[in-house]
């Protein structure tokens, strides 16, 4: 696996687990997010790149700041 994969996966697993301790399910944090179930499920399994766009509106209604869902994820420098 690779820097970028760990990295969605990473931020994937981090989403899904400020989901879960606000007790919404996928479907209600989707819908009040006006996305896709299988948007936000990919995207919590490290599928999908997801757009900083989207990392804001998810925050927004999980009342959290987005720096949170990011926070300490590093992407490895290209070596050279």
């Amino acid at each position: 696996m690779d820097t970028d994969e760990r990295l969605l996966r990473a931020f994937g697993q981090r989403l899904r687990a400020v989901r879960t301790a606000s007790g919404l399910s996928q479907e209600a944090l989707a819908h009040a997010a006006g996305l896709h179930r299988t948007y936000v499920s990919s995207v919590e399994r490290g599928e999908r790149n997801i757009a900083l766009l989207n990392i804001l509106t998810l925050a927004t209604v999980l009342q959290i700041d987005a720096g949170e869902l990011v926070a300490d994820l590093r992407r490895a420098p290209n070596p050279e």
